[in-house]
């Protein structure tokens, strides 16, 4: 070879990768944005409780609908971009993502405001797996996919932790909808973008998309997350026992149709690897402790220390710095050490931030709050990583959507679940508290459906009643804090213990794919 055709050659390979690092830069801006969007609500909860009155239970749903959609639809969107091409699902899901962005940041009412982003969910739904499938079909060498893995699932890990941050700032200037309004120019900017430099790929013997196993998959996962919820919060009732069944009932339809169909939308063979059951589990918990901690963080921060909203947020930061920082290197650490002592040493990080705040009073200081969220950021860099490593890594690239849609939809869930059960648990002891006497009912009534509610129905009674009040208020909240942190800690300490035996053995792969 000439040395002008060597410096071609040379020239080529160059742009190839510059290309391949650009394209990822595109796909990370819509992760961020997804991931962001779970988590910026929570600061603007208080003034949106004022704008709009929820309900307690309508708080919830607002908080933890668009989680519980994404998660619903995550398998079904994943199985379409194998089957449309992961690009153009990605690009069409950007639109739409902007566009209902805007009907969120205008609802008039908490029935609207439900919808909105039930339906922004629909749209987050078809971005993720889009995302984590073009990784795998756009970077071949293992130990570079595992970086931009790494990039990725920093992105993921800290966008949750960066909402509250850019909720904070918008919220110091503008109304509560600006925190949706950001979604537009970053998705034009995506979608403009992303036509030029993404690839296109799918799998071209994917098979017909079943409908049937989409309505299951959605019906099951939101009927079952639904119970969950309302068993935390109001105990056991017929309606939670039939949504549970129901729930249920779909899900194992789900499956039975999945073994029965010669194109399912996802490949239930999957989870006989352990390594593959055991990295779903972790990813899913992971994203459990780190978004419930983070919901419920800023109310506190907010409503029981009074902390402005962008204060609130940058006080959060650290959870994003450390996620960033173990995000970056989880790959590189899990191929000198094991995937195994690195999942369960990231799972035990957060099961032990968790377990600090137990320690949480209403006056207790920064250090020890900053130094939870740190140690919770570092472990879900390094759990959350990996976990995504392993999961796509186990597929041929043809199947990239699927298990990449197993991946998010394990991290949605764990979102869904974190809010919804970890704050069902702090509203739960929250609306024991007893309102100080002379108290109208109809007061009392508002004070209890929230401690924002507590704060707004504080203003219609006399000065020294309304300090007894919101005092009470926020020490039965603070009462809840702990006892969320308590079982989150439990909860992630017995999943370190199991992933540990779980993924016993389990590599990331080494050397170039072929």
């Amino acid at each position: 070879m000439s040395r002008t055709e060597q410096l071609i050659t040379q020239t080529g390979a160059e742009e190839k990768s510059r290309g391949r690092w650009l394209a990822l830069s595109v796909l990370v801006l819509a992760v961020l944005l997804v991931a962001v969007d779970a988590t910026v609500l929570g600061l603007a909860t208080p003034s949106l409780s004022e704008d709009l009155k929820p309900s307690g239970t309508q708080l919830l749903w607002i908080g933890d609908i668009y989680s519980f959609v994404i998660a619903g639809l995550l398998v079904s969107m994943g199985s379409l971009g194998d089957r449309i091409g992961r690009k153009k699902l990605l690009l069409v899901g950007a639109t739409a993502f902007g566009a209902v962005s805007v009907l969120n940041a205008y609802a008039t009412s908490p029935e609207m405001m439900i919808l909105a982003r039930a339906l922004l969910g629909v749209a987050g739904a078809t971005l993720m797996p889009s995302t984590l499938a073009l990784i795998r079909n756009i970077f071949h060498d293992p130990k570079e996919r595992s970086l931009a893995i790494g990039i990725w699932g920093a992105t993921a890990s800290a966008g949750a932790a960066v909402g509250p941050v850019v909720g904070g700032a918008l919220l110091q200037h503008f109304w509560w909808g600006s925190v949706f309004l950001i979604n537009l120019p970053v998705m034009i900017v995506l979608v403009i973008v992303g036509i030029k430099l993404l690839p296109e790929s799918k799998n071209p013997v994917a098979g017909p998309w079943d409908l049937a196993s989409v309505a299951l998959s959605l019906v099951g996962i939101i009927a079952v997350v639904y119970a969950v919820k309302e068993v935390a919060t109001h105990g056991p009732t017929w309606e939670v026992w039939a949504a549970a069944a129901l729930g249920a009932g779909a899900l194992y339809t789900f499956v039975r149709r999945q073994f029965r169909l010669t194109a399912p939308l996802l490949d239930m063979r999957l989870f006989k690897h352990r390594g593959f059951s055991g990295a779903v589990l972790a990813d899913l918990l992971t994203v459990f402790g780190l978004s419930g901690l983070v919901f419920f963080l800023s109310q506190f921060l907010q409503l029981v220390q009074g902390r402005e909203p962008l204060e609130a947020g940058l006080a959060e930061l650290p959870a994003a710095i450390g996620a960033v920082v173990t995000g970056l290197v989880a790959g590189r650490y899990a191929r000198r050490y094991s995937v195994r002592s690195i999942v369960t040493g990231g799972l035990a990080a957060i099961g032990l931030a968790l377990g600090v705040l137990t320690l949480i009073h209403k006056e207790s200081g920064y250090p020890l709050l900053g130094a939870a969220l740190l140690i919770v950021g570092l472990g879900a860099g390094f759990s959350f990583t990996v976990t995504a490593d392993v999961i796509l890594s186990s597929v041929p690239k043809e199947q990239a959507g699927s298990a990449s849609a197993v991946s998010e939809t394990a991290y949605e869930l764990g979102a869904a679940l974190g809010i919804a059960l970890l704050g069902s648990i702090v509203t739960g002891v929250y609306q024991g508290f007893t309102a100080p006497a002379g108290v109208p009912a109809a007061v009392a009534d508002a004070a209890h459906e929230s401690l924002g509610g507590a704060v707004e129905a504080a203003r219609s009674v006399d000065p020294a009643t309304a300090q007894t009040m919101v005092h009470a208020a926020q020490e039965s909240f603070v009462d809840g804090l702990r006892l969320a942190s308590g079982v989150g800690a439990a909860v992630l300490l017995a999943t370190a213990a199991a992933a540990w035996f779980l993924l016993k053995g389990q590599k990331l792969q080494d050397g170039i794919e072929h």
